[in-house]
């Protein structure tokens, strides 16, 4: 028989014993799995160590490629990055894959409707590549990074997935109404990609109304990929269809690599009690199954887990209304003693083996026919009033080339005054224009000198390209 490697990371809290719980599984199935323990979390930032993820955990997963781990925590006091996300942005694990599936036993109030979907979630951009700034003491800033390859990648992910799956349609959910270049990014990748899959239906939703359907009519969906926070709270949204986080597995899958998880957290409250549901990591040891190629035990193991819920005899305490509760190693026992067994209603699905996106490793994706940056944005710290600062500018800026367009603060145009009544803070956006060409570095940096000589401190400086004939920046609210 086929050996795989792989690293097991037992965790925080209840991890040791929802992965002991899921290894017990899975090595019943007879799949030959040769484990390396390692080791990453509270454990490891105790020792000092700020990533919580020591070098040999990195070199384990480095030779096995395929991680199973139990949930992290990031304690109080130790550490400043989560633990989870270094892993996953170490590994550029690019998707994270969350599926959302009714269970037999497991009564909500959408019981009865079939829901069965997936949420696709970009896993390494966004709002969580973590990149902030206090750009005045009252003025906080993220930037929300969304590349091309990134989209091409998850939403690649996302068709391929429901190939997999033998399912018919993927929605696209994002905020593109209003983030037009970032969110947008990803809907105008979707639109282009999805003409190479003419066997998937193709739609766009904006994420609110994602949102609104997900607690409406669930039933509707089959694969949904979006961004990275969007999905983060869409798939939580997901998991309390069904039941709570106790039921959602999940994969984060890159190129030749993948780490399986649980969504739920460490629960230290009743870590050692034997309490602990570990279905969401056996079903996301089933996840690494098919990854494997193991499709038979995969299918066998999710068979046997929903057969166990379905007969009722021996279900967790996090389901609702069971009166006996059962402990998680006898949990285990049960389903290991259920193999072979298939629920009468809500069986495994077939699937096929999924083929994961590989892009070049190149940097460069998109490059265009012409590009010429036509202006600038200067953001600055400032206690005055637009109109003073506007005058400042407009007076100053031709000397260097530029001429002032409009000043915003929080987004919306306030000089020249267009009669908004914004309530201001000391965060000022500056948008200049070419009076001819754009000057050079060297110009630019006599011009903000002469800013900060006048009492204006600069932060941060945004060049306005033009990309193909249209515009790479956006307006502010008001600007014309």
């Amino acid at each position: 028989m086929k050996s795989h490697k792989v690293t097991v990371i037992p965790g925080d809290g209840i991890g040791p014993e929802v992965i002991g719980a899921t290894r017990k599984m899975i090595d019943a199935t007879g799949v030959r799995i040769e484990w390396e323990e390692a080791e990453a979390g509270a454990s490891v930032f105790r020792k000092g160590i700020a990533s919580g993820v020591p070098n040999e955990t990195i070199e384990s997963i480095s030779r096995t490629r395929c991680v199973l781990k139990g949930p992290l925590e990031t304690p109080v006091g130790f550490g400043e990055k989560s633990a989870n996300v270094t892993l996953r942005k170490l590994f550029e694990t690019f998707g994270n894959v969350r599926p959302v599936r009714e269970f037999p036993g497991v009564t909500t109030p959408f019981s009865g409707r079939g829901l069965d979907f997936v949420i696709v979630r970009e896993n390494v951009e966004d709002l969580y590549a973590g990149i902030e700034y206090m750009q005045t003491p009252g003025v906080a800033e993220c930037l929300k990074l969304i590349s091309r390859k990134g989209c091409e990648k998850v939403v690649r992910l996302a068709f391929e997935l429901a190939r997999a799956e033998g399912r018919s349609s993927v929605h696209c959910a994002t905020k593109a109404n209003i983030m037009k270049l970032t969110e947008g990014f990803l809907k105008r990748t979707f639109e282009e990609i999805a003409k190479e899959y003419p066997d998937i239906q193709a739609h766009h939703i904006i994420v609110d109304n994602c949102a609104h359907q997900l607690a409406k009519k669930p039933e509707q969906f089959e694969v949904i990929v979006t961004t990275n926070m969007n999905g983060d709270i869409l798939s939580d949204l997901g998991s309390g269809l069904i039941g709570g986080l106790g039921f959602a597995p999940s994969a984060n899958l890159g190129d030749g690599i993948a780490i399986f998880e649980a969504v739920h957290g460490s629960a230290p409250k009743y870590a050692g009690k034997n309490v602990a549901n570990p279905t969401a990591v056996a079903l996301s040891g089933v996840m690494m199954l098919r990854y494997l190629g193991e499709l038979e035990a995969a299918s066998k193991l999710e068979n046997a887990i929903l057969f166990t819920f379905e007969e009722g005899k021996t279900v967790p305490r996090d389901v609702p209304g069971v009166q006996n509760p059962t402990g998680t190693a006898e949990f285990a026992d049960a389903v290991i003693a259920n193999l072979g067994k298939v629920p009468s209603k809500l069986a495994a699905r077939n699937y096929k083996q999924i083929k994961i996106p590989s892009l070049p490793r190149d940097p460069v994706v998109v490059v265009p026919s012409n590009r010429r940056t036509v202006g600038c944005d200067i953001f600055l710290e400032a206690g005055c009033s637009a109109n003073q600062l506007g005058e400042f500018l407009e007076k100053t800026a031709p000397a260097f080339g530029l001429k002032l367009k409009m000043i915003s603060n929080r987004g919306t145009q306030v000089y020249p005054s267009k009669g908004a009544n914004t309530d201001a803070v000391d965060h000022w956006r500056c948008r200049h224009l070419a009076i001819e060409t754009f000057p050079d570095n060297a110009c630019l940096a006599n011009y903000l000198d002469a800013i900060e000589k006048a009492g204006f401190r600069w932060m941060h400086l945004e060049k306005l390209e033009e990309i193909d004939g249209s515009n790479g920046f956006t307006k502010a609210q008001g600007e014309d």
